[in-house]
């Protein structure tokens, strides 16, 4: 028996089709849930409403790449994203964390590819890498899409002319005069540090114009070779104008990239848990070593809601388990102290009432307001600072406040302690801000009740 195109397919599960037909449409990424409310697809989207909304369709339902899916989908959520680049990134990372039973992309430990610059070698080399280095380097990325990113460095060595050999160059060293240059050098997309045909601070200066130009300063560039592509269009000369146009399409691939700031990948910059939590028990002598972390973030989600989030960090690695999200009751609007003040509350009120042991150190995603609400609301409950021991770390300055201190410790950016703070703050901001990302059961999370 067909089913007209008038009367519903009893197949295709309605409320969710209405939600996503609500969907903003904008980039960003959706999330399908089954009837016990675990996430078993993940996808992105360009517009989430077009997107989300055709997975809802007869035609979708006949499709034997989706009509498995469709049929077990309970729910659907969305988060916006900024951009394509942002939502291509957050699905990778969310399906890496959840690993969907219908994704099967993405699973795996494959990482997305850096541009590093070697800034403290003589002559800095210009390289793709998918295994980072966290100190001496100037670094781009994630970058989406491997190939674009080769097209873009190719045609950026056109122009700027850096090496992106392995040789360590002393110009020191008279050996290096006699050295012979790679084939580069020949079709002019090298100076040929190797064989000193340039200056230290010349070649320094060409890596200074590379770094403007990676770090947003690219009118000037697009536009000289946007002028130099019409002349040779006007002049008849239309193999080097599309020579140069293709040079332009190329150089689009740099703009596939997200930042280190948001779109860090665990996976590639690993932290020494042992080392971190030496450190931290050294600079804020601490009686003991810590053991467990406790990370706190607020976070507003699509329609004003205003949820918080708590990650679990055992002997300084996650302990998934112990996550909770809470949803924020007391606080009407936006207001990230108050909300603070309430899940700091509920959560150590109810390890008081069950007897549970308290966390070595509680860590609050921001500055000074976010940390004396966090110390208002243990001392509202008959707790002092030290038990939990509490500090916060403000992203900006990466800054971190403690109780009664004034001025904030500033650790060095390489430390073992700043990095593990910096992984557990980046732990739970993520986990805020990733709506679900995380959700088994209605149980996984922190609904405790108000006390």
């Amino acid at each position: 028996m067909s089913t007209s195109f008038n009367e519903p397919d009893p197949r295709i599960p309605q409320r969710p089709k209405e939600k996503a037909g609500d969907f903003p449409t904008g980039p960003g990424v959706y999330l399908m849930k089954d009837a016990l409310e675990r996430v078993i697809y993940v996808g992105k989207a360009v517009n989430l409403r077009s997107r989300a909304s055709s997975y809802f369709t007869r035609l979708a339902l006949e499709e034997r790449r989706t009509c498995d899916l469709v049929q077990q989908i309970a729910d659907i959520d969305c988060i916006e994203c900024a951009s394509e680049v942002d939502a291509l990134l957050l699905e990778a990372r969310l399906i890496k964390d959840i690993q969907p039973r219908f994704n099967s992309d993405l699973k795996d430990d494959k990482t997305f590819p850096y541009l590093q610059i070697t800034v403290r070698e003589e002559f800095p080399r210009v390289e793709i890498t998918r295994k980072p280095r966290t100190r001496g380097v100037k670094l781009y990325g994630p970058f989406t899409s491997a190939k674009k990113l080769r097209g873009a460095v190719n045609v950026l060595q056109q122009i700027f002319r850096f090496r992106n050999c392995a040789l360590d160059i002393d110009s020191s060293e008279e050996r290096w005069r006699w050295f012979r240059p790679c084939l580069l050098a020949s079709i002019s997309q090298c100076t040929a540090p190797c064989n000193l045909r340039i200056s230290r601070d010349d070649y320094r200066r060409d890596i200074r114009r590379l770094i403007l130009f990676l770090d947003g300063k690219r009118d000037r560039l697009f536009r000289s070779l946007q002028r130099e592509m019409e002349a040779a269009a006007k002049d008849l000369k239309f193999e080097k104008a599309a020579r140069i146009r293709d040079q332009l399409k190329a150089l689009d691939g740099i703009n596939l990239m997200g930042n280190l700031e948001d779109h860090a990948q665990p996976e590639v910059f690993q932290v020494d848990p042992r080392k971190g939590l030496r450190g931290l028990q050294k600079i804020f002598t601490l009686p003991e070593l810590p053991r467990r972390i406790e990370g706190m973030d607020i976070a507003h989600l699509q329609g004003g809601e205003t949820v918080a989030s708590l990650v679990q960090f055992i002997d300084g690695l996650p302990f998934k388990h112990g996550y909770k999200r809470y949803k924020i009751r007391t606080v009407d609007g936006v207001d990230d102290f108050a909300s603070m003040r309430e899940v700091v509350s509920r959560r150590f009120r109810r390890l008081q009432q069950e007897g549970e042991a308290f966390p070595d150190i509680l860590l609050i995603d921001g500055g000074k307001g976010q940390l004396n609400a966090a110390v208002a609301a243990l001392e509202s409950i008959g707790l002092s600072p030290g038990r939990p021991f509490v500090l916060s770390l403000a992203k900006r300055e990466e800054e971190v406040f403690v109780p009664g201190q004034s001025e904030p410790h500033v650790l060095s950016r390489h430390s073992f302690a700043l990095r593990l703070l910096q992984y557990v703050r980046d732990e739970a901001h993520r986990f805020a801000q990733a709506y679900h990302h995380l959700l088994r059961r209605k149980s996984t999370f922190g609904e405790d009740k108000p006390g």
